[in-house]
């Protein structure tokens, strides 16, 4: 499964009106759209598509936008998703961060990165507490080369969520390439005791010993 649809039922519990059972039903349909999204994406799109037909209420069109991307049609999807997320009824603050994130996840698996960044911003300010969207906004900005903002939201990320190995490598990888060597290497430290057998943390080890040897500084 698409690793952008394997988070939704992580946060699908939040979007539940308990006091609706109509809503309750429908957040089992949507349950079962995801269900089937791994095995027969295809028949999740065509349930989609006929539980739009019948109600085109928001979550049968997040069924259709998630299978979409399942069945690799990356950027049509990241457009449902966020047009799903500014429609008027989108649902919740959460919710709509929500769709974000998986737009902007979306957009960077179709190698978008300029869309994911934009989008991942958008939802950053629906849910500034959530260190998960500041590491998928600093990946779109690693692969866009922008060190700095890449440093900086791996820095939000920690302060959220300290300790997080996977932030602490995006900001080794950064703090590389804006030759703050030695911030760099103090991370590296850090990434070693948490994670001592990660193969990415192993590989940054090698180029942080490469770049300190390069820059004359001790042979270490």
């Amino acid at each position: 499964m698409v690793p952008i649809v394997q988070s939704v039922l992580v946060s699908i519990f939040m979007m539940l009106d308990s006091s609706s059972e109509f809503a309750a039903q429908e957040i089992e349909k949507l349950e079962a759209c995801i269900a089937k999204l791994e095995t027969s994406p295809t028949e999740a799109y065509e349930d989609g598509l006929a539980w739009m037909a019948e109600t085109n209420r928001a979550k049968a069109r997040h069924c259709v936008a998630l299978s979409l991307i399942e069945l690799g049609h990356f950027q049509e999807g990241a457009i449902r998703l966020e047009d799903l997320a500014n429609a008027t009824d989108g649902g919740s603050i959460e919710e709509r961060a929500v769709y974000l994130a998986q737009a902007g996840n979306a957009w960077l698996v179709a190698h978008r990165y300029e869309a994911a960044e934009l989008t991942l911003g958008n939802a950053i300010r629906l849910s500034a507490a959530d260190p998960e969207l500041y590491k998928d906004r600093a990946r779109a900005r690693v692969l866009q080369k922008k060190w700095l903002g890449a440093d900086s939201d791996a820095t939000e990320a920690l302060a959220l969520s300290p300790n997080d190995v996977d932030a602490l490598k995006i900001r080794i990888k950064s703090r590389l390439n804006l030759k703050e060597l030695d911030f760099a290497e103090k991370d590296l430290k850090v990434a070693l005791h948490l994670a001592p057998k990660d193969i990415d943390v192993l590989v940054l080890r090698g180029e942080v010993r490469d770049a300190l040897r390069k820059e004359g500084h001790l042979n270490r």
